[in-house]
């Protein structure tokens, strides 16, 4: 677990994890707060994402610049392995903020008044 956790950049997943005990906290004082905290951890997961792909592309950017003409495709750049690799480990935090958002969805059930 903490592999993943390390993985999935410390600093976003410190974030998402934050979010995560707010919500227990939420649903234990504010009820009103459940639904926006996890929405807005499933959305940092997803922006968690999109940084990951912009450095992915600046660096394969950089590398085939210093390759020059050599380079006529992106897996002549690297190997497919290497590629997936990166967005297999871009995914962790997303799919952290998606089970943060269930979590979300459960609590609000739990919480939800009765008639």
């Amino acid at each position: 677990m903490f592999k993943l956790f390390m993985q999935g950049g410390a600093g976003y997943m410190t974030i998402l994890t934050i979010l995560l005990v707010a919500l227990f906290f939420a649903a234990w004082k504010a009820p009103r707060w459940i639904k926006e905290i996890g929405t807005f951890a499933l959305v940092f997961g997803f922006f968690t994402l999109m940084i990951g792909i912009r450095q992915m592309f600046v660096a394969l950017q950089q590398v085939s610049d210093d390759l020059g003409e050599s380079v006529t495709g992106l897996f002549d750049l690297i190997s497919p392995g290497v590629f997936f690799g990166g967005l297999k480990i871009a995914l962790i935090p997303v799919l952290y903020g998606v089970i943060i958002y269930m979590v979300s969805l459960v609590l609000r059930v739990i919480k939800k008044p009765r008639l």
